[in-house]
């Protein structure tokens, strides 16, 4: 995250209501006093208000810890499907984004020098177990043959950027690798115990299976599309269902990753009807994706509290979630000293209608909308993201996400 430069202003929020901190006084709403440092100065009812200082009245608006959205793609220019991180960050209620596996060790330092150090988003990242990442996603796969992993470069990366690379991706569905079936998984789980660090599986079209990819993950690694509706690849069955909920239970993280093509309501409310929630809420936005159907993190949320989810659940799959997955602290406390990272949002009464990544339908009637970005002393109006409607509702290959051919 680039630095932004001290506030010459302390900042007053008044009457936020929190949610998914470790520790808040009780009561009803709060005022938090954020000191020209960044950090909390106070906390409580009725604050004085200090001369000179930026006061925000939250109206009764909720606050959290800053959102993360744990899978997304913004290395924009090395890949030919990335977005800029302003695109679906702060404006977006979104500190912290989370690259999943847009640049291989090849490209990495690129990302580094020209995204995430001129980001004013947080960006973090899982480095892509091939080589040459997501460089033309869907035309060129970065996981052709044994030739596309280089394991000693990889691991070279990781040693060189451990700051920011938070685990390793791996793309493990036939569209991508052919016929490797659990080959690449497995590499790239070796190079995973070889780093300490997890891994995100994109789980698609098989082969592998679902089951077999789950065989292969331990404790605190993450599937992501968890909640897919592709055939032979999704948890379409009783059993297959039960068999994620053991898994989630000993650790395995069952990531969103809705995308243009990886994302079912009905698959969504069969698993959480069955108890079965996702660990975590991501958008996987990228250029495909954006205006598809997607549109911003606020709006998945919506979808996944609309099919049951509760409330504080959503809430803990953007922020404390996450943050366990990437190393970001997770019992954030509303206490003096600690550091000002919060998103403002509410929760309002409507209807909008959306669309899942098969192109399926339907109305939400709960929506949330983020307010304010708050990164130390500053704060940044935020707002969902609203593309024009599109009437088709099959608009996207379910394979790769592509605009259908007419």
């Amino acid at each position: 995250m680039t630095h932004t430069s001290s506030s010459a202003q302390p900042l007053l929020l008044t009457n936020v209501r929190p949610v998914a901190f470790a520790a808040a006084p009780a009561g009803g709403p709060l005022d938090i006093l954020v000191g020209t440092d960044g950090c909390i100065a106070a906390v409580g009812s009725g604050l004085p208000v200090p001369a000179g200082v930026r006061q925000i009245n939250g109206k009764g608006t909720w606050i959290s810890p800053g959102w993360i959205d744990l899978h997304a793609h913004v290395w924009r220019g090395g890949t030919d499907v990335s977005i800029d991180p302003a695109q679906c960050g702060l404006a977006c209620g979104v500190t912290t984004i989370v690259d999943a596996g847009s640049a291989g060790e090849a490209s990495f330092a690129g990302f580094r020098e020209f995204i995430i150090e001129k980001s004013r988003e947080r960006v973090l990242a899982f480095l892509n177990i091939g080589s040459i990442g997501l460089v033309a996603c869907s035309r060129v796969s970065e996981l052709i043959d044994v030739r596309s992993i280089d394991i000693d470069r990889t691991i070279a990366c990781v040693n060189a950027h451990r700051d920011v690379i938070v685990g390793i991706k791996v793309r493990s569905s036939g569209s991508i690798s052919g016929t490797w079936g659990l080959t690449a998984l497995k590499i790239a789980k070796k190079v995973g115990k070889l780093t300490n660090l997890p891994l995100m599986v994109h789980v698609g079209e098989p082969p592998p299976l679902y089951d077999e990819v789950l065989d292969v993950v331990g404790p605190g690694d993450v599937i992501t599309h968890c909640f897919n509706g592709k055939a032979g690849g999704s948890l379409n069955d009783d059993e297959l269902i039960e068999l994620a909920k053991r898994c989630a239970n000993e650790g395995v993280r069952l990531d969103i990753g809705h995308g243009a093509a990886s994302f079912s309501f009905r698959t969504a409310e069969l698993a959480i009807q069955r108890g079965l929630l996702p660990f975590s809420i991501s958008t996987d936005l990228h250029v495909r994706s954006l205006e598809r159907g997607v549109w911003d993190l606020a709006t998945t949320m919506s979808k996944l509290l609309e099919l049951g989810m509760p409330f504080e659940a959503m809430v803990n799959a953007v922020t404390s979630g996450p943050a366990s997955v990437v190393g970001l602290p997770t019992q954030v406390r509303l206490e003096a000293g600690t550091k000002a990272e919060f998103t403002l949002f509410d929760l309002v009464d409507g209807r909008l209608d959306v669309v899942d990544a098969m192109g399926a339908r339907a109305t939400l009637r709960r929506i949330v909308e983020p307010r304010w970005a708050v990164l130390g002393a500053e704060a940044l109006a935020a707002s969902r993201l609203q593309p024009p409607p599109h009437e088709a509702p099959n608009f996207t290959c379910i394979h790769c996400g592509g605009a259908q051919k007419p």
